[in-house]
């Protein structure tokens, strides 16, 4: 088999035209690889003439000529740009600043200053106990040391008439109001400038004795000589009363009303008031007549 047919006509436009692209390649590799003319260019722009110096100008100094470039005259600038502040590490970019806890103030620890002794010394009462509502005024007597005559005693802050027995004792009267009402009073003695006081001591005021009755009825009699009816709290006995009747071994009837039956004190001469009151034992009241006459003849 034949490669090449020289008889036809195509056969040979083929085998030219290979020809040509061969020779083509061969020209151009030739200008890359050995780089063509080795003529330098010839720089086509027109020279311009440089502007003459002035007269007294200092001429710029520069490199000689043929000395090359001296490179001493060259420095670094320096341009200190600012980096972005950058979040740390680990850093939470949504908090929030805090205020710092205060310090706590030390506060001084004050001494107390000790409660200075009294110069004057209250001991004892006589009476140390009394009754509330003691009709009548009495005297107390103060025992104690360092008395003097500028003293006087005071009750709950009120000054009492006083009398100098001795260095050791003192006597006072009591006003009935001042122990009206039951409770505890303070007593002391001190001069009047106050200079000069003793410690405190107490004087107990005690409730009265009541009877142990409840008025439950009333027995209407001529000339109005009433009886009372009472009933025991304790056994529940019913007593009949008239004035002048003792109660209780105690306490005397000195009134007798529908309202009410009021008793004395024998030994204290406090008054004491029992109101009418109904029978616990009965589902009624003790309802007191009307004041009448007694049946018997």
């Amino acid at each position: 088999m034949k490669f090449f047919d020289p008889n036809n006509p195509n056969e040979k436009k083929k085998m030219i035209a290979a020809g040509a692209l061969g020779l083509v390649a061969i020209i151009v590799l030739g200008y890359v690889f050995f780089g063509g003319s080795s003529k330098p260019p010839t720089n086509t722009i027109a020279g311009r003439p440089s502007p003459s110096p002035r007269a007294g100008a200092t001429p710029l100094s520069g490199p000689p000529d043929g000395g090359g470039d001296d490179l001493s005259i060259y420095q670094p600038i320096v341009y200190p740009v600012p980096l972005p502040p950058a979040s740390e590490a680990n850093r939470n970019v949504f908090s929030f600043y805090e205020a710092p806890s205060p310090t706590p103030k030390v506060v001084p620890i004050v001494t107390p200053t000790p409660t200075p002794t009294p110069p004057v010394t209250a001991s004892s009462l006589s009476p140390s106990n009394v009754y509330a509502r003691t009709p009548a005024d009495f005297t107390l007597q103060l025992n104690g040391e360092k008395f003097t005559p500028a003293l006087h005693i005071v009750l709950d802050g009120r000054d009492l008439p006083t009398r100098f027995i001795s260095p050791q004792q003192l006597f006072a009267t009591v006003s009935a109001n001042l122990i009206a009402n039951p409770g505890v009073r303070q007593v002391m003695v001190r001069s009047n400038d106050g200079q000069i006081y003793s410690n405190m001591i107490t004087l107990n005021v005690t409730p009265p004795p009541l009877p142990n009755y409840n008025y439950v009825g009333l027995i209407g009699k001529p000339h109005f000589n009433d009886t009372a009816v009472l009933q025991d709290k304790g056994n529940k006995d019913l007593l009949n009363v008239q004035r002048g009747d003792v109660v209780g071994t105690r306490f005397r009837v000195v009134s007798i009303s529908e309202k009410e039956v009021k008793l004395i004190d024998i030994t204290l001469k406090i008054t004491t008031t029992i109101p009418f009151s109904t029978d616990p034992n009965s589902p009624g009241s003790y309802r007191p007549p009307t004041r009448a006459v007694d049946d018997e003849p």
